[in-house]
């Protein structure tokens, strides 16, 4: 059991004001703060950490052309839309905490909805809070170049493991964060607001410099496109890997679910207006990327965005947006940790979770639980690789039940047709169908590319059966209980 009196001073220490403004009942729940700027402020803000900064130097050399990495940014924004539309739907019909968790309880059966809590809880939010901590250190990585450096490596069969300084400054990140988050929402809402106006004026600056002041450097060097194959199909794929985690975070309101004013109307117009805004800024720093930049520059920098801002703005202006793009991180950071807690909260609300992680801190309104929870095991998976290693992990664990939601979907239509649906998803079936296809071909295709990976991705969810088992027998025991 988590010690009350740790949560409580860690509370108060850390939101002075929401301890004076404490509610002190026998049982605190969660509290709808969350308006429609703030929730769009979370999706954009979630969605906007690292990736799009970064990334496009691994995408480069995935498909080795730019117009193909402009396609794969193109085809990846299609089918997060087609998802956006699935998620609206199942939150605006289930706002509750837990989000994908209660809408693949719902709409496939209890298990499929504890295997993705379990999955998240124990991979998908860990990983993203480590991956976005591991992005933070990287744009240390421009000041300090000393942290990439290596301090030793071993081997695991054909696997090489390197750490670096890196690795323990970004679990460091991981819990000062996670202490963070046991402001409360509201407050939480007003830092993404800020963080996210943040980032957005930083892509701007990009966009609006290289096109004013850059010079165009990337016409005569990029490589022709190749002939569209079964190679060039495999190669968008696998630039998909990191566009999608570029673009992942739009899933992640629904977590919030209890916790949005309004929910019916709000989540499902944050989600959409949160992701086409993402889309138009991640297209035109791309373009704005290979116009300043040659394209073998692009596909070999590790700090893309900073070296084109340094070509028209000297590395002053280079370094200032580093900054900007360090605490971009951080505020993706915050958002995945603050909807990440809500899905342990909601499982052991159920009573299939470990207790602890139920508990509501008294004066925050806070999962505190399940913060604590969560913040010890991605200080852990921060330790364990590279940025490029998480989020391969991340994706494919995430993208299995980005599947299954969209089956959710299809099921609860056919079973359910008299629930009430403030939104529906639109262009239904066929949107939902090609989300489908297109989370399927992604999955299998990292499966191929990064075995090892997925293979600890695979056997992590598959854990969860027996402890499904185990606390499901309690829990349906309790709910027969007279009250």
């Amino acid at each position: 059991m988590t010690n009350p009196t740790l949560e409580s001073r860690l509370g108060g220490i850390l939101c002075p004001r929401s301890a004076q403004l404490a509610d002190h009942s026998e049982r605190p729940d969660l509290v709808r703060g969350l308006g429609l700027w703030p929730a769009t402020a979370i999706v954009i803000g979630n969605t906007i950490g690292t990736g799009v900064f970064l990334v496009a130097s691994d995408m480069a050399r995935a498909v080795g052309s730019a117009t193909l990495v402009l396609a794969a940014w193109i085809l990846g924004l299609v089918i997060v839309l087609f998802g956006a539309f699935c998620y609206a739907e199942l939150g605006a019909a289930f706002p509750s905490a837990g989000g994908l968790y209660v809408y693949l309880s719902r709409g496939l059966g209890p298990l499929w909805g504890f295997l993705f809590g379990w999955m998240s809880a124990f991979l998908e939010r860990p990983v993203g809070m480590a991956t976005l901590a591991a992005g933070f250190v990287r744009f240390l990585g421009f000041f300090f170049p000393i942290v990439g450096m290596p301090l030793f490596r071993s081997h695991f069969g054909h696997y090489e493991f390197t750490f670096t300084a890196a690795q323990p400054l970004a679990a460091l990140v991981v819990v000062v964060v996670t202490a963070a988050n046991y402001c409360s929402v509201r407050t939480g809402g007003a830092i993404q607001v800020v963080l996210t106006s943040l980032k957005v004026a930083a892509i701007l600056i990009i966009v609006a410099g290289g096109l004013l002041f850059g010079t165009k450097n990337a016409g005569q060097t990029a490589p022709l496109v190749s002939p569209l194959g079964l190679g060039t199909v495999g190669a968008v794929l696998t630039a998909l890997v990191p566009a999608m985690w570029a673009y992942n975070g739009f899933n992640y309101l629904g977590d919030l679910g209890e916790e949005v004013l309004r929910p019916h109307k709000n989540i499902p117009r944050a989600i959409l207006l949160g992701l086409g805004t993402v889309g138009g800024l991640y297209l035109m720093a791309n373009v704005v990327y290979f116009r300043v930049l040659p394209f073998a520059a692009v596909a070999q920098s590790p700090h893309v965005a900073s070296d084109v801002v340094r070509l028209f703005a000297g590395s002053r202006g280079a370094a200032w947006l580093t900054v900007a793009m360090a605490l971009s991180a951080l505020g993706a950071l915050h958002v995945v940790t603050l909807t990440g807690a809500r899905i342990p909260y909601a499982m052991a609300r159920d009573g299939v979770f470990f207790r602890f992680a139920e508990r509501i801190h008294p004066s925050s309104r806070t999962p505190g639980g399940a913060l604590l929870f969560l913040g010890p095991v991605a200080a852990l998976l921060a330790l364990s690789g590279s940025y490029e290693e998480l989020y391969s992990l991340f994706v494919f664990a995430v993208w299995i039940f980005l599947a299954l939601a969209s089956i959710a979907l299809l099921r609860l239509r056919r079973v359910e047709p008299n629930l009430v649906r403030p939104y529906r998803a639109w262009g239904y079936p066929w949107t939902t169908l090609i989300f489908l296809a297109a989370a399927v071909a992604l999955t299998v295709h990292l499966w191929t590319v990064r075995p090892l990976r997925s293979s600890v991705g695979l056997a992590v969810i598959l854990a969860g059966i027996p402890f499904f088992y185990r606390w499901q027998k309690p829990a349906a025991s309790a709910a027969l209980r007279p009250k």
